[in-house]
């Protein structure tokens, strides 16, 4: 069997997510499109060597519906004859992408793969793809009823299972924040940003991330509302505490991010540097309800595929899609804190959809580099209960 390497990887920073954030002026595929051009650039690879182009997208409608790798690669000017695909499997789309990237080079079936993804959830809003359709579907409300529920409820449910605070949620927050902000000033994402031109005739460009907000504290997140809480989930589940807020939570963002994934072989062949092994993967299915504990079990299976335990981890990225994921996650895996998510999470640097996990990826290649880790271990909640993990060991 192959082994699958990292050669190169490149993200855009992250933009709000809302009209008039940073990137909103951007088509999503002319986004995508800069990405893959940064990512070809920095490795020095003749595009035509390209087998696939795999790209996440959760939101797949209007800019972002017709196969947007594929659109993005011609709009690049590269070769024609290189296929693209979407995958969607979520939150964790992108990183699935790798996977399956990893598991072609693996298999013998390509040598070199390009594994990404794009969201533009300012100009392709979350949910927009579904409109008011019933995507459940009578079979599974009846086994599920009275009903499966929103993440940010599901986010409550876990905070009360593993009794995490509402001051808990907040002091994490303000960590995300501050650990964001301290890798920015010390220049630890521009190792890993290309510049997106805003194309808007000035010829600015988009170099950083900003959703950090430097200086948060606890005093100014205990200020905002809880914002799932409605009166017919009071009742329904009596043992929430309701302290999921804005502040505790991911933010909304655009952003595109991508991995050149090769054989050892083909890196030797092509002159190429690999940066990272990819050691073991996982993708599983959890209690829907709860909807965002995967991860634990994700954790737990690419271990012992790995043949790790947790002690061998010398940095995680475990998307904080809300506080209450990466604070459970830390309860059951027992990682120390100072290794969990060292340059800030999702909740500081946004959480571009299908764009997330490929980001996590490259920020936890570059941070086992600058620090001489060994191995990083990434693990993503999904919706519908799902969750990947991979395990890679930097080179």
């Amino acid at each position: 069997m192959q082994s699958a390497v990292i050669v190169e990887a490149v993200r855009t920073g992250t933009g709000r997510g809302k009209p008039g954030g940073g990137l909103s002026g951007v088509h999503a595929v002319e986004l995508l499109r800069q990405t893959l051009e940064g990512l070809v650039d920095r490795s020095g690879i003749d595009p035509g060597v390209v087998e696939d182009v795999m790209i996440g997208c959760v939101s797949q409608g209007g800019e972002q519906a017709a196969c947007p790798g594929r659109i993005a690669w011609l709009g690049a000017g590269y070769p024609s004859h290189v296929p693209a695909t979407t995958i969607d499997r979520r939150c964790g789309s992108s990183q699935q992408a790798v996977h399956f990237a990893a598991q072609a080079i693996m298999s013998g079936c390509h040598d070199v793969v390009i594994a990404g993804g794009v969201e533009s959830m300012s100009r392709v809003p979350m949910g927009s793809a579904r409109g008011d359709a019933d995507v459940f579907g009578p079979s599974v409300r009846e086994r599920y009823a009275p009903g499966l529920t929103f993440q940010g409820v599901a986010a409550e449910l876990v905070a009360a299972k593993w009794g995490i605070s509402r001051e808990e949620m907040d002091a994490y927050a303000v960590e995300s924040h501050a650990r964001a902000a301290e890798a920015r000033r010390s220049g630890h994402f521009a190792r890993e940003i290309v510049p997106v031109d805003l194309m808007d005739g000035t010829g600015a460009t988009f170099t950083e991330d900003e959703t950090i907000r430097e200086g948060t504290t606890a005093q100014k997140l205990a200020g905002l509302p809880t914002v799932f809480r409605r009166e017919e989930d009071e009742q329904r589940f009596p043992q929430i505490r309701w302290g999921v807020t804005p502040g505790n939570s991911s933010q909304l963002a655009d952003g595109a991010s991508a991995l050149l994934v090769t054989s050892e072989q083909a890196a030797e062949r092509l002159g190429l540097r690999p940066r990272a092994r990819i050691i073991s993967m996982s993708v599983i299915g959890d209690d829907p309800l709860l909807m965002l504990t995967g991860p634990i079990a994700a954790t737990r299976m690419v271990l012992e595929r790995a043949g790790l335990g947790v002690e061998d981890i010398d940095v995680a990225e475990v998307n904080e899609a809300f506080a209450s994921v990466p604070l459970a996650w830390q309860r059951e895996i027992g990682l120390p804190f100072d290794r969990l998510n060292p340059r800030g999470g999702a909740i500081a640097l946004g959480h571009p959809l299908g764009a997330s996990g490929t980001r996590l990826m490259t920020t936890l290649l570059n941070h086992l580099e600058a620090t001489g880790g060994r191995y990083g271990l990434q693990a993503m909640c999904e919706g519908s209960g799902m969750a990947n993990a991979t395990i890679i060991e930097r080179l």
